[in-house]
């Protein structure tokens, strides 16, 4: 399996504010929302891959602290590979600055792990499992 795109996630203020133009105007089907990392999330499906719009609980949650230095947008992309430990000790061995050292369950329950923006390129990537039975 080719690592893929798994999801791509922007933070917003408002959920359903954001939706509007998703749902209203391009018609994707949507999925949630659901609770996860101090963020309600939205699903949007785009195919072999989703947008998920995350709207901040707290002000104090990762989401509510990003929207407050850097305003509504892109706040991460999500990786689908095909073993998260794998990737996690090459991505370690070579010297990438790891959030979660070891994976943990996020939207969806599926496992997880981040890697800093600092280390790469100024992008917060999120690493996930390959869903059983894929074969992309």
């Amino acid at each position: 399996m080719t690592p893929t795109i798994a999801h791509i996630g922007i933070a917003v203020p408002n959920v359903e504010t954001a939706l509007r133009f998703y749902r209203d105007v391009l018609q994707v089907p949507t999925r949630g929302p659901e609770e996860a990392d101090g963020a309600r999330i939205v699903h949007l499906d785009f195919g072999s891959s989703e947008v998920e719009l995350l709207e901040p609980l707290e002000a104090d949650s990762p989401i509510g602290k990003f929207l407050a230095r850097r305003g509504p947008g892109i706040h991460h992309v999500c990786y689908r590979v095909p073993n998260l430990d794998a990737a996690l000790t090459a991505a370690r061995e070579q010297g990438y600055t790891l959030i979660d050292e070891t994976p943990r369950t996020g939207a969806g329950d599926c496992r997880i792990a981040f890697l800093h923006p600092k280390s790469t390129d100024g992008i917060l990537i999120e690493l996930t499992e390959a869903l059983a039975g894929a074969s992309d």
